[in-house]
C-alpha cells in the first residue's frame, strides 16, 4: 500500500478485532489448571493477539525487531549532550548485530532490521537505506519536515510491516535511534495532547537543569509558533504535529503501527518515541492502538501521560530509557514464556480436577 495524499491516509479503515477469537483464547485460559485470570496481563496480551491475528493457536515467533534510525535538525538547538554523529555510530554498532538490543534479539532469536530513514551522513553496513532526506530541518526555525516528507517516512513504516508480514513474521518489535529524538516526540505529545512541555518533557539522555528549561521553551514557542494547539480536527492536528515538531523516525514508526493494523500483525511498543508515533497514529486514524501492544512505562514524562491517554497498561515499570526496542524486547522474553503455559499448560481435566467457574 502507498499513500500518496494525507486525504488517503486519514480515509484508512481499520478492522475491529475478532470478539469470537478473542473469547475463544479466553476459554482456554480459563481451561489451564490454575485460578482465573491468575496471570492478569499477560492473559489479556494473548487475547487481544488472537484478536489481531484472527486465531486462537497463537505463535509470537517468529519476532522481528525493527529500528527505525534518524537525525533531527533541532539539535542545534543544544538541546541534546551529544552530536548527532552517535546517530550513526549506535546504528552502525546495529548493522553489525553488535548494539545492546541486537545481543537482546539475537538471544531471543528475533530477527534485528535496522533501518535509515533520515540519518545524516551514509547509510552503515548491515542498515537498510531508505533516507528520506538527510536529518529533519531545525523546527525553532522552520517545519521539520514537507507533508510529502512526511508521507514518505510513514509509507517506509507500512512497507517494512508489509515485507515482515510476507516472511511470515508474527510480532514486529519496535525501536528507535536518533539523537534529539526525546525532543521531537515531547514537542508531538505536547502539541497533540495540548498539555505544556513541563507536563511531557523529560532529560532525555541526561541534561543539566539549564538545558532542559531550554529544550522545554523551545517546544512550546515552536507549538505556539505553528499554531498547532489551533487545530481542532485531530487528524490535522497530529498530522500537522508529525510535521511541524516531529521526526522521520517517528513518522516511519507511525507507518509501523498502521501497517500492523492493515496487515493484522501486532506491535510492540518501546518507550516514549514509540508511544508519540502511537499517538499520532491513533489520532489520524481512530482504531489503530488495538493493534498496539505495550510494553513498558519509561522515565521520560510524556511516556506515563500517552500511556494513561490510550488506556495502555504496560506491564513493565522499570525506569528504563535506553530505546532502541530494548522495552519491546524485554517484553518479548516474558511473551515467550506465557505462549509455553499457553500451547502447553496442563487442563484442568488432565489433572481430574473441577475447573473454576466464572461468575461475573
Amino acid at each position: 500500500m502507498k499513500i500518496k495524499q494525507k486525504e488517503e491516509l486519514f480515509n484508512i479503515d481499520i478492522t475491529k478485532l475478532d470478539e469470537a477469537v478473542m473469547a475463544k483464547v479466553k476459554a482456554k485460559w480459563d481451561y489451564i489448571a490454575k485460578p482465573l485470570d491468575s496471570l492478569g496481563a499477560f492473559e489479556d496480551i494473548f487475547v487481544k493477539i488472537g484478536g489481531i491475528c484472527g486465531t486462537d493457536a497463537i505463535d509470537v515467533s517468529p519476532a522481528y525487531t525493527l529500528v527505525m534510525c534518524a537525525d533531527n535538525g533541532i539539535i542545534e538547538e543544544g538541546v541534546t549532550q551529544t552530536g548527532s554523529y552517535v546517530t550513526q555510530v549506535v546504528a552502525g554498532e546495529m548493522g553489525m548485530g553488535k548494539s545492546l538490543s541486537s545481543f537482546m534479539a539475537q538471544s531471543l532469536g528475533a530477527e534485528f532490521v535496522t533501518v535509515d530513514c533520515g540519518m545524516e551522513g551514509e547509510t552503515p553496513a548491515g542498515v537498510k537505506n531508505k533516507k528520506v532526506r538527510a536529518a529533519t530541518r531545525n523546527f525553532k526555525k522552520e517545519p521539520a519536515m514537507t507533508e510529502s516528507e512526511v508521507l514518505a517516512a510513514v509509507n517506509i513504516g507500512i512497507e517494512e510491516v508489509e515485507e515482515i508480514k510476507e516472511k511470515g513474521g508474527k510480532l514486529i518489535l519496535i525501536g528507535e535511534m536518533g539523537i534529539g529524538n526525546t525532543t521531537t516526540s515531547s514537542a508531538v505529545i505536547s502539541a497533540i495532547s495540548g498539555y505544556f512541555a513541563d507536563k511531557v518533557t523529560g532529560r532525555g539522555a541526561g541534561l543539566s537543569d539549564g538545558a532542559l528549561e531550554k529544550k522545554m521553551k523551545i517546544i512550546d514557542e515552536a507549538i505556539e509558533k505553528y499554531g498547532l494547539r489551533n487545530i481542532e480536527d485531530d487528524k490535522n492536528r497530529a498530522f500537522e504535529a508529525l510535521r511541524c515538531v516531529g521526526g522521520l523516525d517517528i513518522a516511519a514508526l507511525c507507518g509501523v503501527c498502521i501497517g500492523g493494523a492493515l496487515y493484522k500483525i501486532p506491535i510492540v511498543l518501546d518507550g516514549l518515541i514509540t508511544l508519540a508515533a502511537a499517538l499520532c497514529a491513533e489520532n489520524m486514524i481512530p482504531g489503530v492502538k488495538d493493534y498496539l501492544i505495550p510494553s513498558h512505562i519509561g522515565k521520560e514524562r510524556g511516556a506515563k501521560l500517552v500511556s494513561t491517554s490510550m488506556g495502555f497498561s504496560p506491564v513493565i515499570d522499570a525506569q528504563m530509557a535506553l530505546g532502541e526496542g530494548s522495552g519491546a524486547l524485554m517484553l518479548y522474553s516474558l511473551l515467550k514464556v506465557t505462549e509455553v503455559l499457553y500451547k502447553s499448560g496442563t487442563e484442568f481435566d488432565d489433572m481430574g480436577v473441577t475447573k473454576y467457574e466464572r461468575f461475573s
